[in-house]
């Protein structure tokens, strides 16, 4: 029995290092290949490298000298600046988030195993570690809500262990990730409330709610150039919104990985204040299945599966011990039958870099260090590291020209790119639809500026 302890002990952290190795190649080849996008790797990677040096978080990308805590309140980011100072590289970025994202499924696997049992607990832990949630976020760039992932994971684990106390302690620091985690903490001061501890629980969903009102009513404002909170347009009324299939799809697809066994549990009520709260939005990129944003809600539906698993062993119900025996494989045979981005990486042909990003690289080493870029979506985090860009269809404009602009020719760019030459820029070099201008010409606008307003796709 002592001979078995060892092993585990280790395998939540050997499991976190596959993990972690899979994450990282993933994201960093898809940098390699120029899939990642200035929104919102170059964005982060800006916001970042102005933290690094010690200055506050302008990202040009949404606008020149625009501070990033005037979109989101997310101080948390800072503490990305270290490593990135070290490294600076956006591929920093996505190693850190690939290492946060596998951090957390130490508590999840660890949980499990005490749960359920060390061969189910890893399964579970793998299958949480393959969920759709966790690797949309992987394969969209860089994020806040990376930081985000452990913290509630070993909150979570601790209020399935009953520590109020530590769970509030790890919940706590959730609300310096972004102002929308506030609905989560809150969720968990009401859980640790509804269980006997009132008064702890009272205290961290007030602590809660006053924390996100503060940042979406005055912290965010004080730094937006329209003094607002940017998102407070998107609110909408779940009664007056029409209910589309997404919707659905969505709570159906976080449930489906758990074989809908974390319903036993009523830990997975945590997700749903947050759920809601993006349902509630007239924004559809929230309703869905896509990105990052259920990144989040992955640990609270895993934590919830291992411990509805073990009410299922307690029972003297045969049906429910024998289905709680097969539940862990069952999820990761699930989890590894459903086709996801992490596949790519066993691929061979996934890791040749094609020869046209080559070409596009070696064009983009033509531009000097230090510049002013107005770069393409798909070209900014390229430029990020070493350039000031800014996003290609909101600059130039006649009062703000960078002396260099990346285009990749798709069809929305068409019209500002006609605009191109009427600014004064010339093409400089162009290959694999990748095309560089550069501003050569003086222009003099008339009293009345163009003969025709710059064209927005």
């Amino acid at each position: 029995m002592s001979a078995s302890l060892p092993a585990v002990s280790s395998s939540p952290r050997l499991l976190a290092g596959l993990l972690f190795a899979a994450y990282s190649a993933l994201s960093v080849n898809r940098h390699r290949q120029m899939r990642s996008t200035g929104y919102d790797l170059g964005i982060f990677e800006q916001a970042v490298r102005s933290y690094a040096h010690l200055r506050p978080p302008i990202a040009d990308l949404k606008g020149p000298g625009f501070n990033l805590l005037g979109d989101h309140f997310h101080p948390v980011i800072i503490l990305a600046a270290p490593f990135y100072r070290i490294f600076p590289s956006p591929i920093t970025l996505l190693v850190l988030q690939a290492a946060l994202l596998a951090l957390s499924a130490v508590p999840v696997t660890r949980l499990a195993i005490e749960f359920c049992g060390h061969r189910a607990g890893v399964c579970l832990g793998l299958a949480y570690g393959l969920s759709w949630g966790i690797q949309q976020a992987v394969v969209f760039d860089f994020h806040e809500v990376a930081f985000a992932v452990p913290l509630l994971a070993r909150s979570v684990e601790l209020l399935a262990r009953r520590s109020w106390r530590a769970a509030a302690g790890w919940a706590l620091p959730l609300l310096l990730v972004k102002e929308d985690q506030a609905f989560i903490v809150a969720a968990i001061g009401a859980y640790i409330f509804w269980r006997g501890r009132r008064g702890l629980g009272a205290l961290v969903a007030a602590v809660a709610v006053e924390v996100g009102a503060l940042a979406v009513v005055i912290i965010i404002p004080a730094f937006n150039p329209h003094h607002s909170y940017p998102y407070g347009k998107t609110a909408g009324s779940i009664s007056s919104l029409p209910v589309p299939v997404t919707k659905e799809e969505t709570v159906l697809a976080l449930l489906a990985p758990t074989l809908f066994f974390a319903l036993r549990s009523p830990l997975v009520l945590i997700a749903a204040p947050s759920l809601l709260a993006r349902f509630w939005t007239s924004s559809p990129n929230l309703w869905g299945t896509r990105f990052h944003y259920n990144a989040v809600l992955m640990p609270i539906v895993f934590i919830a599966f291992a411990d509805g698993l073990a009410r299922m062993r307690a029972s003297d119900r045969v049906v429910l011990l024998r289905a709680a025996r097969v539940a862990p494989i069952l999820a990761l045979l699930g989890a590894m039958s459903v086709p996801q981005p992490l596949r790519s990486v066993l691929d061979p042909a996934s890791w040749r870099v094609p020869e046209q990003v080559r070409t596009a690289e070696a064009l983009l080493r033509t531009i000097p260090d230090g510049t002013d870029v107005a770069a393409a979506n798909r070209v900014a985090p390229q430029l990020t590291g070493r350039c000031r860009v800014f996003r290609f269809l909101s600059e130039p404009t006649p009062r703000f020209r960078p002396e260099w602009v990346v285009t990749t020719g798709a069809p929305y760019e068409q019209s500002m790119i006609a605009d191109l030459p009427s600014l004064g820029y010339r093409v400089a070099a162009r290959a694999t639809g990748i095309t560089v201008y550069r501003r050569t010409v003086a222009v003099r606008l008339p009293p009345g500026g163009l003969r025709r307003p710059l064209r927005r796709a």
